[in-house]
């Protein structure tokens, strides 16, 4: 019995000096803690939570060398179960309940580009007709199609347009990505369209001075530099991607090239090395500073200056923000004379963007560019530490830095981005071979030069030459995504998988000696479970629209238009790929807008419009009926009418030999602050009976 106390003393003892990385990793347990309940904890429980998570941490600085890290251990935990849920609460605005159309007043406060390839404009001081202030979301967000004239954007104008809103939309199907959870953290309250003319009826006040100017230099660059090089470079150069075609994003995701358009650790990196070289190389071409003043410091500072200059400019998203908190720590670490790069840099990144933003942690984004952090600098410190192994000529380190780099952040990213993308990119590696030195090389270097010409309206000879390696870069893209076989239709996971590989993959970075090839373990349990990945037999849109139905050539639609969302993403999930058109061809009988399937012993019944509903009066209990509008059959079926399916949300049902397996939005997700206010969902009952 002893000796089992004893082990877990000395493996913590035999880490000791490398356990700050795990900070943040237990800081993300307990906020996905919070985020995986099914019942909203009171808040009274989120302030204890924090409370505890304090005085564990203050008692755990006399705690000694073993009791003092697993009093820090779960003092993260409570510390980021408690923070999530007062983010949560901090961030609560009103919420739409019903469809909207009307007039919407509103602040332009962002721009950028919908799915659907439309200009979307987000929208604060929001006001709707007939409607009490104290009821209005605080933000709204429209897709502007049709014709819209002579309108054009400004940041910080008011308009007011004719449009449709409607609350955000949860998750497509039970256990998919909760859009109403993403959507609340953002504080919109409702989303939705219109197809009339915008009118301007403020022009642009005093304020939003970062955005104004972000807008400013994404129209001046898309000036000197025209077409989707010039969309690109603004996108680079500011964050703005409301020009980009969705061409041509497709191709950049389809290459696993998306990552260039991100400003993300690449580009600060990029950017800081070269104002850090310039300012330095420039610095010792004077002798007094060459031979009075820390040139190398003063380079690291002015670096440090751009790259906050450039957080500000981007945007500030979260993959941003790791990435200039890495970047500060890299550049404070040389005015200090410490070790740049390191893992508690990684690991201090990741505390600072999850205290500021706990719902980050659950996002693809984060998720993405920390896996690919880790794994860098995993990788490298070990090729750093290693004295064995054969000695290669200088002029081949950055080729083999380049390969090296690009395969493992490609292997780290690829688990996250089919967990969440659905898709695998046959010759990522291969395109980020050929694109990423003339990002380094070209794009960065010229898009800083360009800034600094921009005072003298010389910045079309650094746009030009930048041009030129964007053209590249565009061209690779889409030459590569059309080769055979670019893109691979990956299955879902079940939620459970992705947490169980990271884990693993957190014990193969972290963990110091050859306990961590332990992390293999539960990373080939990962992979294990989501080769076993079974999809629904039936698949219910939550707004009774569209249903799908398994077959052996994939999911059949029961409709080849409307719902594209929904249909896309269904279709993704099943990893068979294809288009809403193809898959609604494999239902089999579809007449006078009654959508007939069959699955097993059970008659699948689509009734779609008003029409269909009405006339359906009777059924039986081997049916399953589903109607875009109100329906009351006489019979034992099982009915999902928008009224039952408000409830539940999408339904996934499965086959089994006991009979149907049946999941609900609402049971996977429970009652949380972003689906509404009200008691746990009562069992389904069978309607019609």
């Amino acid at each position: 019995m002893a000796r089992f106390f004893l082990w877990p003393q000395s493996v913590i003892l035999a880490q000791r000096g490398f356990l700050f990385p795990w900070t943040a990793v237990f800081l993300a347990i307990g906020i996905g803690g919070y985020f995986a309940l099914r019942v909203e904890p009171p808040v009274a429980l989120l302030w204890l939570m924090l409370g505890l998570g304090g005085l564990g941490l203050i008692a755990a600085l006399r705690a000694g060398a073993v009791l003092g890290p697993v009093l820090i251990a779960l003092a993260l935990i409570a510390c980021g179960y408690g923070s999530a849920g007062l983010r949560a609460h901090w961030t609560a605005g009103p919420v739409l309940d019903f469809r909207y159309y009307g007039p919407i007043e509103g602040r332009i406060v962002a721009i950028d580009r919908s799915g659907s390839d439309a200009v979307r404009l987000t929208l604060d001081r929001v006001v709707l007709e007939r409607m009490a202030p104290e009821r209005t979301p605080a933000r709204v967000r429209v897709s502007l199609h049709g014709d819209q004239g002579f309108f054009q954007p400004s940041p910080g104008a008011t308009i007011i347009l004719t449009g449709h809103l409607s609350a955000p939309g949860g998750a497509v199907e039970p256990g998919g990505f909760d859009f109403k959870r993403h959507a609340w953290f953002l504080r919109l309250g409702g989303i939705g369209y219109t197809r009339n003319p915008v009118l301007l009826l403020e022009p642009p006040g005093p304020g939003q001075a970062i955005f104004k100017a972000r807008i400013w230099l994404s129209n001046r660059v898309q000036a000197g530099l025209k077409g989707e090089a010039g969309a690109f470079a603004a996108a680079v150069m500011t964050g703005d991607r409301s020009s980009m075609g969705r061409d041509t994003l497709q191709a950049l995701r389809d290459t696993n090239l998306a990552h260039l358009l991100a400003i993300s650790g690449l580009h600060m990196g990029l950017l800081a090395g070269f104002v850090f070289a310039v300012l330095r190389f420039g610095l010792l071409l004077h002798p007094v500073p060459r031979h009075a003043w820390p040139v190398k410091k003063l380079a690291a500072l002015g670096a440090l200056v751009a790259a906050f200059g450039y957080l500000l400019l981007s945007g500030g998203n979260v993959a941003t923000e790791r990435a200039f908190i890495m970047a500060a720590t890299a550049l404070c670490a040389l005015i200090l004379d410490r070790r740049a790069i390191s893992l508690r840099a990684v690991a201090m990144a990741a505390l600072i963007v999850l205290v500021l933003h706990p719902q980050a942690l659950v996002s693809p984004g984060f998720q993405m560019s920390f896996a690919a952090t880790t794994a860098l600098v995993a990788v490298f410190e070990q090729v750093t530490r290693s004295k064995s192994g054969r000695s290669w000529p200088r002029w081949t380190a950055p080729v083999l830095s380049l390969v090296l780099s690009s395969a493992v952040a490609g292997l780290a990213t690829a688990p996250v981005g089919m967990a969440h993308f659905n898709q695998a990119s046959s010759y990522g590696l291969i395109a980020n071979l050929v694109s990423v030195p003339v990002m380094g090389l070209l794009v960065v270097p010229m898009g800083v030069l360009a800034v600094l010409l921009m005072p003298f309206g010389l910045e079309h000879l650094a746009l030009a030459i930048m041009g030129l390696g964007l053209d590249w870069i565009l061209f690779v893209a889409d030459r590569i995504a059309g080769w055979s076989g670019a893109v691979r239709p990956v299955v879902a996971p079940a939620p459970h998988v992705l947490p169980i590989l990271a884990l693993g993959g957190l014990i193969l970075c972290l963990w110091q000696g050859r306990g961590r090839l332990a992390g293999l373990a539960p990373m080939a349990l990962a992979i294990a479970l989501w080769t076993q990945s079974e999809r629904p037999a039936l698949l219910i849109a939550d707004s009774g629209t569209l249903v799908g139905v398994m077959t052996d050539q994939g999911r059949a639609l029961s409709r080849a238009k409307g719902s594209g969302f929904i249909a896309d993403t269904w279709l993704e999930n099943d990893g068979f790929g294809g288009t809403q058109a193809s898959a609604a061809g494999l239902w089999p009988q579809i007449h006078d807008r009654v959508a007939r399937a069959q699955i097993g012993p059970i008659e699948v019944v689509h009734l779609q419009g008003k029409v269909a509903a009405r006339s359906f009066d009777r059924c039986s209990a081997d049916q399953i009926v589903i109607a875009s509008a109100e329906v009351a059959p006489r019979g034992p079926c099982r009915v999902f009418d928008p009224d039952r399916l408000k409830q539940t949300g999408s339904v996934a049902l499965w086959l089994r030999d006991t009979g149907l397996d049946m999941k609900t939005a609402t049971q996977v997700s429970g009652r949380r602050l972003w689906h509404g206010e009200g008691p746990a969902p009562k069992r389904l009952a069978q309607k019609g009976q």
